[in-house]
């Protein structure tokens, strides 16, 4: 019997957890029945429809608002949903009062620290970091995307075998949308400075958990003695003001561009020859999958779930946070020795293809919903 699980999330999501959710959905179509309920009527939502995703939109007139609880009890119970799956701390608060009005197991997806989520603004982190870290423990069930990740919650009190890992996953046709290299270059007119140079890329907001100051002091090293690399940076951030300051002490404006915003994100990583990460605190973050899916390799951090994703010195290298010194000498090595930098994209890619695809995502879902179901007597399901 098909099993029916109801997702609940924000809606106002624009990184992995968006990806994570249309990779998910993609994936399930063949396993299991889903819908998703947001909350905000953005991007997500539109995008979301616009791939033929089954989302509806409870929207409320502000984060307080809990008049949406009893429309999605009512559809919980109407439809007969065996599963309601969270995602993300809007979520996680509205399940708070769901939970005395459905009889169904309900599961959330940790896709981030969540003790760090709202550390950029100041009144949020006082205000939704306590409330969130309250409605976790109300669940049933955890899907952390690292067992590094499961390994946190346990550290913090939450019992063992009601977490489960599920790495993030992704789809890995090409859309058909994907620019060349060439075309890449000339949209962000960037075709006469980068030429005859090494291209290295980070997708990141710019923002203090990203560390891309980290990438910047880095690139200051490198500049001392070469000046064949061009360093692409494409995210926003409140550290935008800042980050372009240092970029301009450093001397380095002809060698670092910001680009702001780029929508085609894959065409970004089809442009560049090396990924860069160099975050204080990640999950399993997309930006190396999708670099994966273009066979580029990445030099990332060594914080979260990135020891999992890339084998050193196999498919990359992690160096330790604000390490830049290590990061310039692998960053110089991989430019200097094209073949190993080929070897590790090739690796990447099958590595991801093998253990990280959507479907692969999708399977492991499934059976965690599974095991789920036979786990709670509301499991036995008659219809």
């Amino acid at each position: 019997m098909t099993i029916k699980a109801l997702h609940l999330i924000s809606g106002g999501d624009t990184g992995g957890a968006k990806t994570h959710i249309f990779s998910l959905m993609k994936g399930l179509e063949d396993l299991a029945q889903t819908k998703i309920i947001c909350f905000i009527d953005d991007t997500f939502y539109r995008q979301a429809l616009d791939r033929g995703i089954d989302i509806e939109l409870y929207q409320q007139k502000r984060r307080s608002d809990m008049s949406v609880v009893k429309k999605i009890a009512d559809l919980v119970n109407r439809e007969g949903y065996d599963l309601v799956h969270c995602h993300g701390a809007r979520a996680n608060t509205i399940a708070i009062f769901l939970k005395g009005k459905i009889n169904v197991p309900m599961l959330t997806t940790i896709h981030s620290d969540y003790l760090l989520d709202f550390k950029d603004t100041f009144y949020k982190d006082l205000i939704f970091t306590p409330i969130n870290t309250f409605a976790l423990k109300k669940f049933d069930y955890y899907v952390a995307v690292t067992e590094n990740f499961k390994n946190m919650l346990v550290s913090r009190g939450f019992t063992e075998n009601k977490i489960y890992t599920l790495y993030n996953g992704i789809e890995m046709e090409k859309p058909k949308d994907l620019m060349s290299k060439a075309e890449f270059l000339e949209k962000y007119k960037l075709a006469k400075l980068a030429q005859g140079k090494f291209l290295i890329g980070q997708a990141a907001r710019l923002d203090n958990v990203k560390n891309v100051q980290m990438t910047i002091k880095t690139f200051k090293k490198i500049r001392e003695h070469r000046d064949d690399f061009l360093l692409l940076l494409a995210g926003t951030g409140e550290e935008d003001e800042k980050l372009k300051n240092m970029v301009s002490e450093y001397g380095l404006e002809d060698s670092v561009v910001f680009l702001g915003f780029v929508k085609e994100n894959l065409s970004f990583f089809n442009a560049i020859d090396l990924n860069l990460l160099t975050s204080i605190s990640e999950s399993f973050p997309y930006v190396i999958l999708e670099a994966a899916k273009m066979k580029v390799p990445s030099i990332a951090t060594s914080v979260g779930g990135l020891s999992e994703m890339i084998r050193y010195g196999v498919d990359g290298y992690l160096v330790e946070v604000n390490d830049y010194k290590a990061l310039a000498e692998k960053i110089e090595f991989l430019m200097d020795n094209r073949d190993v930098l080929e070897k590790f994209g090739r690796s990447i890619y099958d590595r991801v293809s093998k253990n990280f695809s959507s479907q692969a995502m999708a399977k492991t879902q499934e059976e965690i919903y599974a095991d789920i179901l036979r786990r709670t007597e509301d499991g036995k399901r008659v219809r």
